[in-house]
């Protein structure tokens, strides 16, 4: 999956950027007060993306 659409994801259901890093893009939900890091790579596994939802307490993709 591409990382744009993780993220275009993620923006959409209530998460917000909170900072970039080196390697990693730091996100945050605010209802759930969760901070789960998202790596800077142009494609992302879909088991990755999943775990991603899933520490966000976002519904997952597909």
């Amino acid at each position: 999956m591409k990382r744009r659409e993780l993220l275009k994801h993620l923006s959409e259901n209530g998460c917000e950027e909170l900072r970039e890093g080196k390697k990693h893009t730091l996100w945050h939900n605010p209802a759930l007060n969760k901070y789960p890091t998202i790596p800077r790579h142009t494609e992302l596994s879909n088991f990755l993306c999943k775990k991603i939802c899933r520490d966000l307490g976002v519904t997952p993709i597909g």
